[in-house]
């Protein structure tokens, strides 16, 4: 047995794309810089003009609900399990660098994703949780059913117009971040150290 009908026997044995239907998705206009590096499960729905780098993991199980939209970037150790429920991504996101995890791995779990965010340097996300457009994980913070609500992405001039932000590290559990705010964690968060986005960005 060659090395590749090996990896895709493996492969098709846990419900994944094998390493021809991986690279099949770049038909749609999707990159894939290293097709025997990338996991893929065939419950995902994959949408069009991704970029995947070598190191990422999209997994979902048979009754669970993994969607993708377009023009998203994912850096290496991004990974992405919709396991007891359901994950669901817009456009034009950055999944790392740095490490990004999301898990719908509790019944019920539903994670939303929005358009033009960045999940950056170890952000891990759990629960029922919301990510508006905009919005940004900055850190090794975990999110645990927060909602973190839409506005401007990191490019908007004006930081009190950005969606919400969390960034440090440490457990953020049943937060709502407002659009042009930010909480900075150092181990926990706490809805009394949330400032306006401009206290660290002041404007112009």
């Amino acid at each position: 047995m060659s090395l590749i009908d090996y990896l895709n026997q493996t492969r098709y044995g846990q419900d994944l794309l094998t390493i021809d239907e991986v690279i099949r998705l770049s038909d749609r206009g999707n990159t894939i810089f290293d097709p025997c590096s990338v996991l893929i499960s065939k419950h995902a729905v994959i949408g069009a003009s991704n970029v995947f780098f070598p190191g990422v993991y999209l997994l979902c199980e048979e009754g669970a609900e993994l969607v993708v939209g377009d023009f998203n970037r994912f850096y290496p150790n991004t990974l992405l399990e919709a396991s007891g429920g359901a994950i669901r991504v817009g456009t034009q996101n950055q999944f790392g660098e740095g490490g990004f995890t999301a898990k719908a791995n509790r019944q019920g779990a539903s994670i939303s994703i929005g358009d033009y965010g960045r999940y950056i340097n170890g952000a891990a996300v759990f629960g029922s949780t919301s990510l508006g457009s905009g919005s940004q994980l900055i850190g090794a913070v975990t999110v645990d059913s927060c909602h973190l609500q839409e506005g401007g992405d990191f490019r908007e001039p004006d930081p009190d117009k950005r969606a919400g932000l969390l960034k440090g590290f440490g457990t953020a559990k049943n937060l709502t971040i407002p659009a042009g705010h930010v909480i900075t964690g150092s181990g926990s968060f706490h809805l009394d150290n949330l400032v306006p986005q401009s206290f660290y960005h002041p404007k112009a």
